[in-house]
C-alpha cells in the first residue's frame, strides 16, 4: 500500500503514541512559557523602574525555567527519533522489497523517509511554535495595543489568501525535484558525465529556484514587519506609553514577524513530504509502539 503523506504521518503518530505524548508535551510547555514572556518582562521592566527588585525578579525565575524545559526536551529528542527511525526505515524497505523495486529505488526511498521523521522532530515543534507565536501575539496586542493587533490580523488574512497559489508552485518543485533524486542513483552507476552534468545542472537549477522562493517570501514579510513597527511607534508615541507596556507591544511584534518568517520553509516541507507521502510505500499495520 502506497499511503499519503497525511495516512503516514498518522501511522507513525499512533505507532510512537507514548514518546510522541511526551516530547510534544514539553514542546507544549515550553510554548505557553515564552507566550507571556513578554507580558512578565514588561512587569518587570515597570518593577525596576520602580526600585520593585523582588518583584522584578520573577523574570529570571521564567527564563530558567525556559530553559530548563528546553535543556529536557532537546535530550529526550535525539532517543525518541533515532528509535522511531529505525523501526521506520525497515518497514519502509521491507515494503519496497516486497515491491520488487530495484536497489537504489530502495535506498533512496529509504533516505527520503528520514523526512517523515524530521517532520516530528524539527517541522511539527517548528509548525506549533509558529502557530502559538503568531496567533498567540496577535490576539495579545488585541489586548494590550488593539489597532497595532487589528493590523496583524488584517496582514494574516492577506496572507492566508495568497497561500493556495504558493503552495501549488511549491509542490510543483519537489515533484521535479525529487523525480532528479530518485534517479541519482542509477545515473551514478551509469558513469556518463554529460547525463551527471546534465542531473546536477538539473538539481542546482531546481534548488535555486526554491531558494529564490524563499527569498522573497522573506523580504515580503520583513517590509511587513517595518510597516507595522511602524504603526506601532507612532501610536505608542502618541500614547505616552510607559516603559514595560512599550517593551511587551514590540517583543509581540518580534515575536509575530520572526514566526511568520519561519512559514516559507514550513511551506517547502510539507510540499517536500506531500511528495514524498506518493512515492515511499510504507506498511500501515503492526502493533503499536509503546
Amino acid at each position: 500500500m502506497k499511503p499519503s503523506a497525511f495516512k503516514t504521518l498518522l501511522f507513525i503518530a499512533k505507532q510512537n503514541f507514548k514518546r510522541l505524548f511526551f516530547t510534544f508535551s514539553l514542546v507544549l510547555a515550553e510554548n505557553g512559557l515564552f507566550l507571556v514572556y513578554p507580558i512578565l518582562a514588561g512587569i518587570a521592566i515597570n518593577a525596576i523602574v520602580d526600585g520593585n527588585t523582588l518583584l522584578a525578579l520573577s523574570y529570571s525565575a521564567m527564563v530558567f525555567i525556559g530553559w530548563g524545559l528546553g535543556a529536557v526536551r532537546r535530550r529526550v529528542d535525539t532517543q525518541v527519533f533515532t528509535k522511531i527511525y529505525a523501526e521506520l526505515a525497515v518497514s519502509v524497505i521491507m515494503s519496497e522489497k516486497r515491491a520488487k523495486k530495484d536497489e537504489s529505488t530502495i535506498i533512496a526511498r529509504a533516505n527520503l523517509s528520514r523526512e517523515f521523521v524530521d517532520f516530528f522532530e524539527q517541522h511539527f515543534p517548528m509548525l506549533f511554535t509558529s502557530a502559538v507565536s503568531i496567533f498567540g501575539s496577535a490576539i495579545m496586542l488585541l489586548f494590550i495595543e488593539f489597532y497595532v493587533g487589528l493590523a496583524v490580523c488584517v496582514l494574516l488574512v492577506i496572507f492566508a489568501i495568497l497561500l493556495p497559489k504558493y503552495i501549488a508552485k511549491n509542490e510543483r518543485l519537489y515533484l521535479k525535484l525529487n523525480n532528479q533524486l530518485e534517479r541519482e542513483a542509477k545515473r551514478i552507476n551509469a558513469g556518463d558525465e554529460y547525463i551527471l552534468t546534465r542531473h546536477y545542472g538539473i538539481l542546482s537549477r531546481l534548488r535555486i529556484r526554491i531558494s529564490n522562493r524563499e527569498a522573497m517570501s522573506f523580504f515580503i514579510i520583513g517590509v511587513s514587519a517595518a510597516i507595522l513597527f511602524s504603526l506601532a511607534i507612532f501610536l505608542l508615541s502618541s500614547n505616552n506609553a510607559n516603559a514595560g507596556h512599550i517593551y511587551s507591544v514590540l517583543t509581540y511584534l518580534w515575536t509575530f514577524a520572526i514566526s511568520l518568517d519561519d512559514a516559507p520553509k514550513l511551506i517547502e516541507e510539507f510540499s517536500k513530504l506531500k511528495d514524498i507521502g506518493k512515492r515511499v510505500s510504507i506498511e500501515l499495520d503492526g502493533d503499536i509502539k509503546e
